[in-house]
C-alpha cells in the first residue's frame, strides 16, 4: 500500500532529529587532537627509555671469583665469623689543665692533623702566672750576677772611708781617756766623768773593728756558698716559670695523631677537669679520635671453632652495609686470655686496605681461608685466584662489577694454564667479574647483566 504524505513527512523529520542528536554526542574535533598527541607522546618517551634509559647501560656477563688453596679443589673457607670494624687505636683527647671551654675548632667527622689545634681553654690564669714566675725569676738572676761581681770599687773605697773615720773617732776618745785619767788623778774630774770617757773609748774602738771586718767582706767579696744558694733558686724559679709555660701551652689542646674526629664531648662554655667527673659534671675529655686508615675486625670465636685458627691466617672481609666490597684482612692479634663466661677468645683481624666504606663499629664478617702445610716444603699453600681468560684486558686490566658499575682494577698474572688465568695480585676472591669486556668499556660506567 502507497503511504500517504503525511507519514513520509513524520518519517523524515525522525530521521533529521537521530541525525542530531548523533552530531550532538560525538566528541569536539580539539578533544580528538589532545588524545593522539598525548598517545604520541607517551610512545616516545617509551623509546627513549628503551633507548637512551636501559639501552645506556652496557649489557654485560660475570662470574664470581673464587679463591682455592693449591692442591684443594674445594671450598677453602674453614670458619666464618661475625664481628664489629673497630680502629685499631682509638684516643680520648684529654685536657693536662682545668678550665673552661673558649673556643672549638673541629666537628665529628672532620680530619685533623699531628698538632693541629682542636679546642681552646679560657687561660687568662695562666697567662698571669707566667707573668708572675717570669718576674721573680728576673729578680733572683740579678741578685745571683751582683753576688757574682762582687763588691763595686766604690762599695769598697766608701767602706774604707768610714772605716778611716771610725779609727779617727777612736784617736780622738783615746786622747780624751787619757786626759780624763790624769785630771781624774789629780782630783779635777770625777769618777763618773772617768767612766763616760772610757765607755766612749770602748764603743768607738768596737765600731772600728766592726767596720774594719765589714770592709774586708767587701773587699774579698760574697761567699761561695752564697752564690751557690742564689743559683739553687733561680733554677727554682726557671721550674716554676716552665711549669707555668706548660700550662698555659696545655689551654690548647692539640690532637696528638693523624686521623679522624669520632666524637666532639664539649661545648663552649663547658668546664674541663684533668679526670673525668661524669656526663652532667665537667668532661675528662674533649674528643676522641681514630686513624681510619689503620681498622680492625673485632671477633668473639667460640672456644669450639678456634683450633681452626691461627696467627697471621688470612681471611676475606666484608660488611653487612656493603655486601659486594671485600677486604683482605689478617688475623693481627689473639687474646692471650679466654671469655669464661662467653666460652669465647677474641680475636682481632687487620683489615689491609680500609677505604672510606669502611667505618668503626660497623657490623663486618670475616672468612678464614684454609692454608693447608704442603708436604714438600711445609710452608702454608698460597690461595690460587683463577679467572677466564676473556675477563683479562691488554692483559693485567679486569673490570669487577659493583653498584651496576664497571670497575677497573689492575692485576698480576701469575702464569696461564688450561682451567683459565691465575692471578696473584688484584684480586682476593668473592668480586663479580666482567666477562669479556667491551672495548668502549670505561671505569665507572654503568652496566647492567645480560639476560639470558
Amino acid at each position: 500500500m502507497a503511504e500517504s504524505k503525511h507519514e513520509i513527512d513524520e518519517k523524515l523529520a525522525g530521521l533529521r532529529l537521530e541525525r542530531g542528536d548523533r552530531e550532538r554526542s560525538e566528541s569536539p574535533r580539539w578533544a580528538k587532537w589532545w588524545i593522539f598527541t598525548g598517545i604520541a607522546i607517551f610512545l616516545l618517551l617509551a623509546v627513549w627509555r628503551i633507548g637512551f634509559g636501559e639501552g645506556s647501560a652496557v649489557e654485560v656477563e660475570t662470574v664470581r671469583v673464587t679463591a682455592q688453596t693449591a692442591g684443594d679443589a674445594g671450598d677453602s673457607v674453614v670458619l666464618e665469623a661475625a664481628g664489629y670494624v673497630v680502629p685499631h687505636h682509638k684516643i680520648e683527647v684529654a685536657s693536662k689543665v682545668v678550665g673552661k671551654v673558649a673556643w672549638i675548632g673541629v666537628e665529628k667527622g672532620d680530619p685533623v692533623k699531628l698538632g693541629q689545634v682542636v679546642v681552646r681553654l679560657e687561660n687568662d690564669e695562666y697567662v698571669a702566672q707566667v707573668h708572675q714566675e717570669e718576674g721573680n725569676l728576673a729578680s733572683l738572676k740579678a741578685r745571683l750576677r751582683e753576688f757574682e761581681n762582687g763588691s763595686r770599687p766604690e762599695e769598697i773605697a766608701l767602706a774604707n772611708a768610714n772605716l778611716d773615720e771610725a779609727k779617727a773617732n777612736l784617736s780622738n776618745a783615746k786622747t780624751n781617756l787619757d786626759r780624763a785619767r790624769q785630771l781624774a788623778g789629780e782630783g779635777v774630774f770625777s769618777k763618773q766623768e772617768l767612766d763616760d770617757a772610757q765607755a766612749r773609748y770602748d764603743a768607738q774602738a768596737a765600731r772600728v773593728e766592726s767596720l774594719d771586718r765589714a770592709f774586708e767582706l767587701m773587699r774579698i767579696g760574697p761567699r761561695v756558698e752564697q752564690i751557690d744558694a742564689l743559683k739553687g733558686q733561680v733554677k727554682e724559679a726557671e721550674g716554676r716559670l716552665a711549669l707555668a709555660r706548660t700550662r698555659l701551652d696545655g689551654a690548647e689542646i692539640r690532637a696528638p695523631v693523624t686521623g679522624t674526629i669520632l666524637e666532639r664531648n664539649v661545648e663552649i662554655g663547658e668546664f674541663v677537669t684533668t679526670s673525668f667527673v661524669g656526663e652532667r659534671g665537667a668532661k675528662g675529655y674533649v674528643v676522641s679520635l681514630a686513624d681510619l686508615s689503620d681498622l680492625q675486625v673485632e671477633l668473639d670465636i667460640s672456644q669450639n671453632d678456634f683450633a681452626r685458627l691461627r696467627p697471621e691466617q688470612r681471611g676475606v672481609v666484608w660488611t653487612d652495609a656493603f655486601p659486594d666490597r671485600k677486604y683482605e684482612g689478617r688475623i693481627f692479634e689473639i687474646s692471650p686470655e679466654a671469655d669464661r663466661q662467653k666460652a669465647t677468645v677474641q680475636v682481632k683481624v687487620q683489615v689491609l686496605k680500609p677505604d672510606e666504606y669502611l667505618r668503626p663499629e660497623m657490623n663486618a664478617n670475616v672468612a678464614f681461608v684454609a692454608e693447608p702445610k704442603t708436604a714438600e716444603s711445609g710452608e702454608p699453600a698460597r690461595a690460587a685466584i683463577t679467572i677466564p681468560s676473556s675477563a683479562l684486558r691488554d692483559g693485567n686490566t679486569v673490570f669487577v662489577l659493583l653498584d651496576d658499575r664497571a670497575m677497573k682494577r689492575s692485576v698480576k698474572v701469575r702464569q696461564s694454564g688450561p682451567r683459565g688465568v691465575e692471578i696473584s695480585e688484584g684480586l682476593i676472591g668473592g668480586e663479580e667479574l666482567i666477562l669479556s669486556p667491551p672495548p668502549e668499556l670505561e671505569d665507572g660506567d654503568k652496566v647492567r647483566l645480560k639476560t639470558s
